[in-house]
C-alpha cells in the first residue's frame, strides 16, 4: 500500500505537470464501486467542467481542489496508482476511472485488486478530520507525540499504523522507525521514557523525508507495487535497514533481522536492538 512519501510523491510529479488550472472536460468510470458515496453518473456529471485549483495530501489521501468548493479525495489502498497520458493512448486493464482535460490529458485510475475508493463533495474535511497527526508537520513536535503515546496503552505498532493516531504510516515505515529509535514494535505506548519519545520523533520524520528522497518504495514486480505517476519505481528499497530483510545482518549490530507477526501484521525488528522490555527496566 503506499504510504506517505509514495503519496506525497504522486502529488508532487501532478503538480509538476501543470494540471493547476486545467479544467476536467469529462470523466468515465469503469469499476463502479471504485467511487464511493456518490454514483458513477452523477460523480461524472458533477467533475464535468471543474477547474483544478489545488493538489496536495492529508495523511495517505490525495486532495484535488476545485473552483466551485467541490474536493476529490483517492485513497489508493492496496493497489492503486495514477498514471498521467494522452488521451490517445491505449486504455490498458485495471483502469478503471479516467479523467480527461482540456489539453488533452488524461489522468488514469489504476488499481488491480480494486480496494481504492474515490470520493467527491464539497465537505472534505468529514473524512479528513478523522485523521491524526501530519508526520511532517511543523505541529509534530516531541510533546505533541508524548501526549499521544502517554494516554494509550496500546502497542507500539498497531498504534504507529492507526491513521486516527499519526497520519500517513503502513507498514514500511514504522518498522523503519521503530528500529531507527530501537524500540520494539510490542512495547507499551504509555510505558515509553520522554527520551525514547523523543527518539521516536526524530526516527519517523527522518524515515518519511528518506522515503520522500528516493521517490518512495518500490518492491519486487507484484500488482501492489508502487510506480510514480511516470510509472517510475521508487529508490528507497535500497536504503531499508529491517523491512524484508529477514535474516540478513542488522545495519548496527551485525545480528539476523527477524520477521515477527504484531496485531497481525508482518513485521521486521533486530532482535538485540530493539528490546522487547524498556531500558529502564534492563537497569
Amino acid at each position: 500500500m503506499p504510504e506517505l512519501p509514495e503519496v506525497q510523491t504522486i502529488v508532487n510529479d501532478l503538480n509538476a505537470a501543470n494540471l493547476i488550472h486545467r479544467r476536467i472536460t469529462a470523466a468515465k468510470v469503469f469499476w463502479p464501486r471504485s467511487i464511493s458515496e456518490n454514483s458513477p453518473k452523477s460523480f461524472c456529471r458533477r467533475l464535468q467542467g471543474q477547474e483544478l485549483t489545488a493538489i496536495w495530501r492529508r495523511g495517505k489521501y490525495l486532495v484535488f481542489e476545485f473552483v466551485g468548493g467541490d474536493s476529490l479525495l483517492i485513497h489508493l489502498r492496496m493497489s492503486g496508482r495514477l498514471h498521467l497520458t494522452t488521451a490517445g493512448t491505449p486504455q490498458t486493464p485495471h483502469e478503471h476511472v479516467i479523467f480527461s482535460f482540456d489539453d488533452g490529458r488524461q489522468i488514469r485510475f489504476h488499481d488491480p485488486r480494486k480496494f481504492g475508493r474515490l470520493y467527491l463533495g464539497s465537505d472534505p474535511e468529514r473524512i479528513l478530520n478523522r485523521l491524526g497527526l501530519e508526520p511532517l508537520a511543523r505541529g509534530f513536535t516531541a510533546t505533541v507525540l508524548a501526549d499521544c503515546l502517554n494516554q494509550r496503552k496500546r502497542m507500539l505498532k498497531p498504534l504507529l499504523l492507526d491513521q486516527g493516531v499519526i497520519a500517513g504510516l503502513g507498514n514500511i515505515y514504522t518498522d523503519e522507525a521503530l528500529w531507527e529509535a530501537s524500540l520494539h514494535p510490542c512495547r507499551i505506548a504509555a510505558g515509553l521514557s520522554m527520551p525514547e519519545i523523543k527518539s521516536l520523533h526524530r526516527a519517523i520524520p527522518r524515515v518519511l523525508k528518506r522515503g520522500l528522497q528516493n521517490l518512495g518504495t518500490s518492491l519486487g514486480t507484484g500488482k501492489a507495487n508502487f510506480y510514480s505517476v511516470a510509472k517510475h519505481r521508487g529508490r528507497n528499497k535500497d536504503q531499508l535497514a529491517v523491512f524484508r530483510r529477514t535474516g540478513l545482518p542488522c545495519l548496527r549490530c551485525k545480528s539476523p533481522i527477524e520477521r515477527i507477526i504484531v496485531g497481525q501484521r508482518s513485521t521486521h525488528i533486530c532482535p538485540k536492538c530493539q528490546k522487547r522490555v524498556s531500558r529502564k527496566n534492563m537497569r
